[in-house]
């Protein structure tokens, strides 16, 4: 009888724990290791987790993952669709020459995709689909011995974590009288982290040398750019599996240094705020982060990292900008989505006026529920005003009439009748969400 009712309390114990830890893959992460994991491993770090990596159940769990996130095939030009025809074949292949340590990953696409509003770019790393699944299956192992202890003010490629959250934070903190603001902006990070100090920290968790050497092997893999390959020396490649956790273990010293420090860091992958009741902490506070960067082999962008008083000074976090108790979404948001409904809403289209409000209906709810916490309504009807008028060209046309939506367009075609069509109104969705928000 003691040894049921000692076993009891111990299956109630797992169960919570398991609870606690939804997220994690099932056949990696056993119940049994999710109690050490919660209670401290003895000496601090995990050995024994290749074996982890190159299962099969691990593997194909990575590969749906992968085939979940879908995108562009690599260097390979295998595409998701075809790995999935013979994924059970090339599932096999990967345990196998894992466990054989033969795996060698292939090089990495490199594209350059245009920064929206500037003449610049960034750059995107594209692993084939074989080293995706690879790295999904590391980060299945490795990522919740981090994610135990990575400080509660980083929101960015967390589980149960998001931007919303982000800017929920910010918006409390400002509320509270923390209105001196360091936007701070870190040049071009993912291309800049040093792999040295990279792997050292993460030596301060795992002590198992096969998982740290295909880590290794990830991040200097061949780049290859139009018809040049090279090796990289730094960073860890935007577009790759692995690199949000990674970008999370690099800068997860900087949380908790700012955070013993007493200071309000908000931090979003390499996207973070800090803000101050005075003038005077924002100071110090922006030095702290200048010796810690430099110290770790990062470069604060000297222009973009300002410190600003946001009572009368507007800064941009997360797609939103704040200034005063006001947020709306910066402009480069609404451009976005502008250039996004563009192809929806061409006056050439030849589909029916129902199937192209669909189509612009399928973005609008989606840019709306993260944008619909904005104090300022005009947002919304301005944007609502634009896509009418684009709406408008495409009936005038069809009527053999040339040029935007205007005049007497107003009547012939009025918001009444948009509406009897189906088209999502932002300001009309703006104003129940508010008015459910006061009840």
């Amino acid at each position: 009888m003691e040894n049921k009712s000692a076993a009891v309390p111990q299956a109630q114990q797992a169960e919570e724990i398991r609870t606690r830890w939804l997220w994690v893959e099932p056949s990696v992460w056993t119940d049994r290791m999710l109690t050490v994991l919660e209670n401290g491993i003895e000496g601090g770090k995990w050995f024994r987790l290749y074996d982890k990596v190159f299962s099969e159940r691990n593997l194909q769990a990575a590969f749906q993952q992968v085939a979940k996130n879908d995108g562009a095939p690599g260097v390979d030009h295998v595409t998701v669709r075809e790995f999935a025809r013979r994924s059970t074949d090339s599932i096999r292949t990967l345990s196998d020459t894992l466990k054989r340590h033969t795996f060698t990953p292939q090089a990495i696409r490199r594209v350059q995709i245009p920064k929206l509003g500037t003449t610049e770019t960034r750059p995107l790393g594209i692993p084939t689909v074989r080293d995706r699944v690879v790295q999904a299956s590391i980060v299945n192992v490795i990522e919740p011995i981090f994610e135990r202890d990575f400080a509660k003010h980083s929101y960015g490629f967390r589980p149960g974590r998001g931007c919303q959250d982000a800017l929920r934070r910010v918006n409390e903190l400002l509320k509270a009288g923390y209105v001196h603001v360091i936007d701070a902006d870190l040049k071009a990070y993912f291309d800049t982290i040093p792999h040295p100090d990279l792997m050292d920290r993460l030596r301060t968790k795992i002590a198992d040398g096969r998982v740290l050497s295909l880590i290794e092997s990830f991040l200097t893999a061949g780049i290859m750019e139009g018809l040049r390959q090279w090796t990289p020396e730094r960073g860890a490649p935007q577009g790759a599996v692995l690199s949000p956790l990674l970008s999370n273990v690099y800068l997860d010293p900087l949380d908790h240094l700012m955070a013993a420090a007493g200071f309000e860091m908000v931090r979003y992958a390499d996207d973070f705020v800090i803000l101050c009741r005075t003038a005077d902490d924002a100071s110090r506070a922006l030095e702290l982060v200048k010796q810690w960067t430099t110290n770790n082999g990062l470069l604060l962008h000297p222009t973009k990292t300002k410190i600003i008083d946001s009572r009368t000074t507007q800064f941009d976090f997360l797609g939103y900008t704040f200034c005063g108790e006001h947020r709306w979404p910066r402009e480069k948001s609404t451009a976005k989505v502008k250039t996004t409904l563009r192809p929806k809403t061409r006056r050439n289209s030849g589909i029916s006026l129902q199937c192209i409000v669909h189509n612009v209906n399928q973005t609008l709810r989606g840019w709306f529920t993260y944008f619909k916490h904005s104090t300022y309504p005009s947002v919304f009807r301005e944007l609502d005003g634009w896509i009418r008028m684009r709406l408008r060209s495409i009936l005038r046309r069809r009527q053999g009439l040339r040029g935007h939506g205007r005049g007497a367009d107003h009547q012939r075609w009025t918001n009444a009748f948009f509406a009897e069509h189906g088209y999502f109104s932002l300001e009309d969705a703006y104003r129940k969400f508010r008015q459910s928000s006061q009840r």
